[in-house]
């Protein structure tokens, strides 16, 4: 290969690059870039003209853009959606923490961890078949009646309860995916070093199975940002519920799309860095399969 130099601290040969085929790709570049750029104002123009053309669109444009609603409804809304923050900021750790749990005890092998393996195995059965709404009201609504002394009996603690759970046995299987998708021989390597099976878990497996997971459970916590949204069928005032209680007195739906644009505005920067990390992983994993 030909080479134009090296590299000033390692000595590496640094690959030669033909500047007419540089100039081209940067032409290639800059011209995908402008063409891309103009299909998408394209079709934006076109969808902007199709809407406004419609003949209900004053109504529509009344009903659900109104800017005086905007701007009396926004602070409250706001002011809610705040809650909803804190949900997840709570729920995810806690999340975190119970699904890694699950996932290393059904993957468990002792014949003394058995009950625990079942156990593990039942709840992730059970929590993936509940609907994530069934659950808030079945935690909500039925804890507290119960009326155990010393259990706190507030809804926002149960429908965070509820979230955690459930979101729990979906993270279990994607922890346990990341933990069977390390190759055994990762395994036989550590334990012929030394390694007992916990360091083995901890230090070798662990860390590989984490990494590969990343992006997935990305995914999964831009769905439980939106799910927030269900603590209100069972009384605290999110966005969702300050949105229904705005529209109820105007009968405008205005604050449903404030509080659409709110989670918008959070959810979609995760899920680009949830598609970043992706494309990252794929690259990883190219580059290793090339080597």
């Amino acid at each position: 290969m030909t080479t134009s130099g090296t590299e000033p601290d390692t000595g590496a040969p640094i690959p030669y690059v033909d500047p007419v085929r540089r100039d081209l790709q940067r032409r290639k570049a800059i011209r995908d870039t402008v063409i891309a750029s103009v299909s998408i104002a394209v079709v934006v123009v076109a969808g902007v003209a199709l809407v406004t053309s419609a003949a209900g669109w004053p109504l529509v444009r009344d009903t659900f853009f109104s800017g005086e609603q905007i701007g009396s409804t926004l602070p409250e809304i706001a002011s809610a959606f705040w809650l909803n923050v804190r949900i997840f900021l709570v729920a995810e750790p806690l999340i975190l923490v119970v699904g890694l749990a699950i996932a290393l005890s059904r993957g468990t092998r002792s014949p003394l961890t058995f009950p625990l393996r079942v156990v593990a195995t039942v709840y992730t059965d059970i929590f993936r078949g509940i609907p994530t709404i069934l659950l808030v009201f079945l935690l909500g609504f039925g804890v507290p009646a119960l009326g155990l002394s010393g259990v706190p009996n507030d809804p926002l603690v149960w429908g965070t309860v509820a979230l955690v759970i459930s979101y729990s046995a979906y993270v279990a299987e994607v922890f346990r995916a990341g933990i069977d998708s390390v190759h055994p021989s990762q395994r036989a390597a550590a334990r012929s070093l030394g390694l007992s099976s916990v360091q083995t878990t901890r230090y070798v497996v662990l860390p590989q199975a984490v990494r590969r997971v990343v992006p997935p459970l990305l995914n999964d916590f831009i769905s439980l940002q939106k799910d927030t949204a269900l603590v209100s069928v069972i009384g605290p005032i999110e966005a969702l519920r300050q949105a229904q209680i705005d529209s109820s007195f105007t009968f405008n739906f205005t604050p449903y799309v404030v509080a659409a644009v709110l989670f918008i505005a959070l959810t979609v920067p995760m899920t680009r860095c949830a598609d970043w990390l992706n494309a990252r992983s794929a690259r990883e994993r190219g580059a290793g399969g090339s080597t």
